[in-house]
């Protein structure tokens, strides 16, 4: 156990955590030279071309300094907002953790969360600056602001270049120097923290653990304490590059376990494992069911796909156990899924992989979020989907999700970043300077208004700079209403939204505006309304194509063409009753980025 050592990496997105883990990987000889690419770690194509880390992965490596053998064991992080809670079962798998700050672009939003789950878990903080080999670098200045941030002392600051590899010894050393072995006892009962899974087609769900307290043979009896599944431990062993079985496993190492579970909702991250004959009483802290936040309909673009996107997305739920989704129905759409997502990059990335993997082709309605809807009768309903909001004489309110937003900018910006704040609703908490010309600003706002483009605005009006980071904070009463788009007075199920009242009007008269210039015209009138229960807000209409019925009547008397106009406007009126209006695809799409 003394020679051990479990560390993590935390950083904002682009600071260069994988290119630091790929030199780590390289100094320790765990990489052959012919294994040697670009984040390593990062298994996914769409990580690579983006440069963010989108699945937590674990390797081991093995370091002899100063005489010893060491075990040193990395736990990656993703590095969004998105997965925080993932991020914090890795933090909770550690003893330490390598802070990774940019030298050109300062300490950012996501840098400070990650920092507050560390020392929440008393984890060792070894503050790291990276990328001090380019030109913008500004590491005296980066280095006051690490020093602000977590009140070390300058020496403790290492300098480092991941990219040529300046530094890394020292990082190691550091590792080794500053990070504690590992505390626990290898005779009490077995208790093994899951802080992530994967899924392999021929073994099954491979969980991956760090073990707390307890040792861990192959072909124990355990169980898995949060879904009280009871399994027989197959294989055990350690993650390098590849998978390396071990007979048996003590307090502080980090493995897998493959133990044939068929579907990933019996792995939860940040379970405990235990045994069955001799099991630890008392859970691992900190576990919670991973809640989406943001919810989507997706359905096929060819209807005749609906089974096919119902397999897709059922692999795709074997990789990513946060995924959820249930069947709905619309007029509009045919048959789809309603899925929910941690957040909106996760939403990308599953449309992306159904893309990609998958082949599918789908169409993603107005992402919305999980309102509570408490009724007359005083029960509490909870809706993901405009349709399933209760009538309004049986409504008495709605509630909706609130976050904490940390926005970090350069103070230029703050004016039209307190802006956009208040347009979405938003109220100022607090507001920071950090240095002279950068500033952290807190605002409370609705999670339904970031959920649309928000972070899209945030980032243009800053140029960039602005990063962001929120937590969910509970639930509040809103004013929100119902807002129906109707077709010739039917109403269109896949257009409605729920949205707060003060912007119903704008929204509303938009999308009538909208739908006037896609909707082809028919032999008939078609009126589009937006309406907030009975009363009509915003109306257009979509003027009838004529025949001219009166080209063979030239000359004669008025009578003879007043006839056939009669006649002509009696076909119309009879066609207008049966009629229906065809809303083509593009509409749909084109709704969706209404800005």
């Amino acid at each position: 156990m003394k020679n051990i050592r479990n560390f993590c990496i935390i950083a904002h997105i682009d600071h260069g955590k994988s290119t630091l883990a790929d030199r780590l990987l390289q100094q320790t000889h765990t990489l052959s030279e012919r294994d040697q690419k670009d984040q390593v770690l990062d298994s996914m194509d769409l990580e690579r071309e983006r440069g963010i880390t989108i699945k937590s992965h674990a390797i081991q490596m093995e370091y002899p300094f100063e005489g010893k053998n060491y075990i040193l064991n990395l736990i990656d992080t993703p590095g969004h907002v998105d997965f925080s809670y993932e991020v914090s079962r890795s933090i909770a798998a550690c003893e330490g953790a390598l802070l990774v700050v940019d030298a050109t672009q300062g300490i950012q939003a996501q840098t400070i969360s990650n920092l507050y789950l560390a020392l929440n878990h008393d984890l060792e903080i070894i503050p790291v600056l990276n990328k001090i080999d380019m030109e913008s670098a500004m590491p005296d200045e980066v280095e006051d602001q690490i020093i602000d941030l977590i009140g070390c002392e300058r020496q403790d600051v290492l300098r480092v270049s991941a990219k040529t590899g300046f530094g890394i010894d020292e990082v190691l050393a550091a590792i080794i120097h500053r990070v504690p072995a590992p505390k626990g006892d290898p005779q009490a009962p077995l208790q093994a923290l899951i802080f992530d899974s994967v899924f392999n087609s021929f073994r099954g769900i491979i969980a991956y653990f760090r073990i707390m307290n307890g040792t861990m043979s192959s072909n124990d009896h355990v169980k898995f304490m949060a879904t009280g599944k009871e399994y027989h431990a197959d294989e055990i062993g350690v993650l390098k590059l590849k998978q390396f079985p071990r007979q048996k496993m003590s307090v502080g190492d980090v493995g897998y376990i493959i133990s044939g579970i068929k579907s990933s909702k019996e792995v939860k991250v940040g379970d405990t494992i235990t045994h069955v004959g001799r099991a630890s009483q008392v859970a691992i802290d900190g576990f919670e069911n991973v809640k989406p936040m943001v919810f989507a309909g997706i359905y096929p673009i060819d209807a005749d796909d609906y089974e096919e996107l119902r397999a897709s997305i059922e692999k795709l739920q074997l990789n990513d156990a946060s995924l959820v989704f249930e069947p709905e129905s619309s007029v509009a759409l045919g048959f789809g899924f309603r899925c929910g997502f941690l957040g909106l990059l996760h939403m990308e990335i599953i449309q992306e992989r159904l893309d990609r993997e998958f082949d599918m082709d789908v169409i993603t309605t107005v992402p919305n979020v999980q309102f509570k809807a408490y009724t007359t009768s005083g029960e509490m309903l909870e809706v993901h989907n405009p349709s399933g909001l209760p009538d309004v004489t049986k409504l008495d309110y709605i509630e909706e999700p609130y976050i904490i937003a940390q926005i970090i900018s350069k103070s230029e910006y703050l004016g039209n970043i307190m802006t956009l704040c208040i347009e979405k609703r938003g109220v100022m908490k607090n507001q920071v300077y950090l240095t002279s010309d950068r500033v952290e600003v807190t605002f409370e706002m609705p999670l339904s208004e970031i959920v649309f483009d928000f972070y899209d605005k945030l980032k243009s009006i800053s140029r960039g700079y602005a990063s962001f980071d929120y937590h969910i904070e509970g639930y509040q009463r809103a004013n929100l209403v119902k807002l129906d788009i109707l077709l010739n007075s039917e109403p269109v199920d896949a257009l409605s939204t729920l949205i707060h009242r003060d912007n119903a009007y704008n929204f509303g008269r938009r999308m009538c505006e909208k739908l006037k210039e896609l909707i082809p015209r028919q032999q008939f009138d078609i009126a589009i309304q937006a309406s907030i229960g009975a009363k009509i807000i915003a109306r257009e209409t979509v003027k009838a194509l004529r025949k001219d019925v009166t080209a063979k009547c030239y000359g004669g008397d008025i009578s003879r063409k007043r006839k056939l106009l009669e006649k002509q406007k009696k076909g119309k009126k009879r066609m207008r009753q049966v009629g229906n209006v065809e809303v083509p695809q593009s509409a749909f799409l084109a709704i969706l980025k209404l800005d």
